[in-house]
């Protein structure tokens, strides 16, 4: 098959592109190549690779930045996939968007299913749902793939930021009253190859198994890195300063990939081992990310 994938420099375009290029023609297309926002191009591009399937990944995914820049969020996430949908309707190419657990608004404790009604409670969820709703008013054929959490190497993650802080500071501070589940973009990456094979289009819910708080998911850094002589304070939503709420609860039920019976991903903290082995042979980013706080030690 030949796919175009757009994000390709990206955190889950670095896991998906080596994938694709197993068994695909792949069309790596990044923000230098080809600005997403201008639909003339972007049908040109297509018109010129003719990709038999777009997996659209590039997207504004800075949570607390989108909050604060509406317009870039709006235009990056739902008018840039509007465009990626238009184009590839023209040449008769199929699309899977990767999406977000931030769709729902957390008023629950069970796991969301796919036929769930979204909610989002943030600028970035309602931009990347306007996005899903640009597939669907457009296209035939279509993968919505909804994921949560996410880490891998070449780009800031949760686990990058903890490993990096844990190395400056005698505390670290993270909230513990957000569940989710992390999933790692190399699993992440392998199951979406897969999907995007079957022709069984429609919304899919594909995230590491199991779910943790973000406190929770610290500790495993912590305790898997084998990090000594810094300690863990959990805190709650209201303690922890930021631009955009956040769901409480946002863990999202794999029905649909479970009934196609392509399997399901590994449990998140196998999915964390081997993220950190793999880090082990080569660089890691670091950078803020949500859900961390820190204080110096001689503030803890």
């Amino acid at each position: 098959m030949r796919i175009l994938v757009t994000g390709a420099a990206g955190m889950l375009g670095h896991a998906l592109v080596p994938v694709l290029e197993e068994r695909h023609q792949v069309v790596k297309l990044t923000r230098s190549d080809c600005d997403l926002g201008d639909e003339s191009a972007v049908r040109e591009i297509f018109r010129l690779e003719k990709p038999e399937t777009v997996m659209h990944l590039a997207a504004f995914t800075n949570v607390d930045a989108c909050e604060r820049e509406p317009q870039k969020a709006q235009e990056q996430n739902a008018e840039a996939t509007r465009n990626v949908a238009r184009a590839a309707n023209e040449i008769g190419a199929a699309v899977l968007y990767t999406s977000t657990d931030y769709v729902f608004g957390g008023d629950r404790d069970s796991p969301y299913r796919e036929d769930d009604p979204p909610n989002p409670l943030n600028v970035y969820g309602r931009s990347k749902l306007a996005g899903e709703q640009h597939l669907e008013e457009i296209l035939d054929r279509y993968f919505i793939v909804r994921t949560s959490w996410l880490f891998g190497s070449h780009g800031k993650n949760f686990v990058a930021t903890v490993r990096r802080l844990a190395g400056e500071k005698k505390e670290l501070r993270v909230v513990n009253d957000q569940r989710g589940s992390p999933t790692y973009t190399r699993h992440l990456a392998t199951k979406l190859e897969q999907l995007v094979t079957t022709g069984e289009y429609g919304v899919y819910h594909i995230t590491g198994a199991g779910s943790c708080t973000w406190f929770e998911f610290a500790g495993k850094i912590v305790e898997f890195g084998g990090i000594k002589d810094v300690s863990l304070t959990p805190v709650s939503s209201s303690e922890y300063v930021s631009d955009a709420r956040r769901p409480a609860y946002s863990v999202l039920a794999n029905g649909r990939l479970m009934d196609l019976g392509i399997g399901l991903l590994p449990h998140w903290t196998a999915g964390l081992k081997d993220y950190l082995e793999e880090v082990q042979h080569g660089e890691e980013w670091s950078g803020a990310t949500t859900g961390t706080r820190t204080t110096h030690a001689s503030c803890g």
